[in-house]
């Protein structure tokens, strides 16, 4: 992956935190693990973690039901020339580090 695709991840990282945070309800903690972008920057992928996992399925339909206010807020704070396509998913695979980490720390 390219330097520039890996500055715009980390750009997304931390506006996709910031915005969840600011947007966010109280009920849950949403924490934003990772950022996928295509080869052509033009798809990003922002996935998060919910704490309980009870709200994952409201917390996941509440982000892409904001994607359009995320892309102007992107605008407004970034100096990103050509803003990809973004959406959000739920990380399971930090879940399935997370679970393996407690079975780990049982034994």
């Amino acid at each position: 992956m390219s330097n520039r695709n890996e500055k715009i991840e980390e750009i997304l990282h931390d506006l996709g935190a910031r915005f969840l945070l600011l947007n966010g309800n109280t009920s849950s903690l949403l924490t934003v693990t990772r950022v996928e972008l295509t080869r052509d920057g033009k798809r990003a992928t922002i996935f998060f973690t919910v704490f309980p996992e009870t709200f994952e399925k409201t917390a996941l339909e509440f982000a892409k039901r904001k994607r359009s206010e995320f892309k102007e807020f992107v605008k407004d704070n970034s100096k990103l020339g050509r803003i990809p396509q973004l959406d959000f998913e739920i990380d399971t695979g930090e879940k399935n580090r997370q679970k393996i980490d407690s079975l780990l720390n049982e034994s």
